[in-house]
């Protein structure tokens, strides 16, 4: 049988094309995926640890004239309810943050006409030298493309200038999905595909580590969910040897509450517990050179990312102490520190916390539990 053929390939961590991921997707049998996922998982993963991180997603600013039709957060520039996070502001989330165990501020915003290189430099800069210890998971690749474009800039630049001012790491956000024509439809205002996919081969050349995401369920085909799987795979293969690329994967499905593109009844949120699973699997399947498979709490709840970590999943993402942006369109699952060691617990694994880089570190003795345990997280 083919799909047995595709499988047997997978497991022997050969690429697979777009069109044979794209048989599996619909044709293979969700325990077959399961299973294949589960055994390239342990490949790259080995053993029944399940990573998390402790941190806090905070936004620059909520302006941005990339008028997403899958976003309720942005405010056009203008607005009354627009706002450009304050150095005290920063301050006062960044102490409780390390009050609670992290150290890694999670910080992205809107495509401001305003704020060029020199904001985000000097953002930085203050911020590195208030906290050495702050980890920077900072902007994302449509950012880095909207500075280069006001700076009339280079990717390489933009980002050499933000790393030298204290950019830690870069996260993989607004790749949606990696074709132009889906982009068009629900992300007009923000870089095209290959742009998207050429801010990461400069952050790749720079040796900043970075990921990968994916918003499905909306406007795509399965096909072109499976050519953006192939394209992160493509420049992954690319990276130099001694970078570490792509470190983690992340799918989630689009969250449609109050967004435009169900108001215009172009989308809406039919992803199932079955299909987010099979995501995960062909996520694991798709990808042999990305380490790391991140399942989604805060799109699909407990209980299938649970599913997940039998799927090819090895991380349940972080404890997020702010998240803005994904809740504002509906999602809203819930965890404290003890709830996403003992949903891990209660699956089979072995609870292991991390940094960005996926070191595992232990849990601070000075931290703050019973305060983490009480205050309202996020999991992504």
């Amino acid at each position: 049988m083919q799909i047995d053929t595709l499988l047997t390939k997978a497991l022997h961590k050969q690429a697979l094309t777009a069109e044979e991921g794209l048989l599996l997707l619909e044709k293979a049998p969700t325990a077959e995926l399961m299973w294949a996922g589960n055994q390239l998982r342990q490949q790259s993963v080995p053993g029944r640890k399940v990573t998390w991180i402790i941190d806090r997603n905070s936004n620059t600013t909520n302006v941005c004239v990339a008028n997403c039709k899958f976003c309720n957060f942005y405010r056009p520039p203008g607005n009354p309810e627009s706002y450009i996070t304050t150095l005290d502001e920063y301050k006062e989330k960044i102490e409780e943050m390390f009050r609670l165990g992290g150290e890694q501020l999670l910080l992205q915003g809107g495509h401001h006409p305003d704020l060029g290189l020199s904001f985000y430099v000097n953002l930085f800069r203050d911020l590195k030298s208030l906290y050495p210890r702050l980890k920077l998971h900072a902007l994302g690749p449509p950012e880095i493309a909207h500075i280069a474009k006001l700076e009339k800039s280079t990717h390489e630049k933009v980002l050499a200038a933000l790393m030298e001012a204290g950019l830690d790491s870069l996260p993989g956000a607004g790749a949606e999905i990696l074709s132009d024509r889906v982009r068009r439809l629900v992300s007009k205002g923000k870089c095209g595909a290959q742009e998207w996919l050429d801010v990461m081969k400069a952050a790749h050349r720079l040796k900043l580590t970075t990921s990968a995401t994916m918003m499905f369920g909306h406007v795509e085909t399965n096909l072109e969910r499976m050519q953006h799987l192939v394209a992160i795979r493509e420049v992954q293969d690319q990276k130099p040897a001694d970078a570490k690329g792509f470190i983690a994967f992340i799918p989630w499905p689009f969250q449609d509450e109050g967004t435009m593109l169900k108001k215009l009844k172009r989308a809406r949120n039919s992803c199932t517990a079955d299909e987010y699973i099979r995501m995960i699997a062909l996520s694991r399947i798709m990808l042999p050179n990305v380490q790391h498979i991140q399942a989604s709490w805060l799109t699909v709840g407990k209980p299938t990312a649970q599913v997940c970590l039998e799927a090819g999943a090895d991380d349940f993402g972080s404890i997020m102490i702010e998240e803005n942006v994904v809740s504002a369109a509906g999602a809203a699952y819930r965890f404290t520190a003890a709830g996403i060691q003992q949903a891990i617990r209660d699956a089979g694994y072995i609870p292991q916390l991390r940094n960005q880089q996926y070191e595992h570190i232990e849990l601070p003795e000075t931290i703050e539990q019973q305060k983490l345990d009480e205050v309202n997280m996020i999991v992504n």
